[in-house]
């Protein structure tokens, strides 16, 4: 009897247990678990890029459809 060879194989039975156990938790939450990375130490975290900014022609091209939407709407209804 291999003592050795009995507790390695009992520690990979414990892992795989322990990772199927974490994805069965994974799948009852409405998000799985992201997992963040931190930054190197002495670098910068990177600035988020913006996004969705309109400029003013655009601004003003989306109220001009969004007046004829409601527009629109308004005849229908009465």
């Amino acid at each position: 009897m291999d003592l050795g060879r009995i507790v390695a194989d009992l520690k990979k039975e414990r892992d795989r247990i322990h990772r199927a156990i974490a994805a069965l938790e994974g799948l009852g939450s409405p998000k799985p678990a992201v997992r963040q990375s931190m930054p190197a130490p002495g670098k910068a975290a990177p600035t988020p890029q913006k996004r969705g900014q309109l400029t003013p022609e655009g601004r003003k091209r989306l109220s001009d459809l969004m007046k004829k939407r409601w527009a629109e709407r308004r005849k229908k209804r009465g």
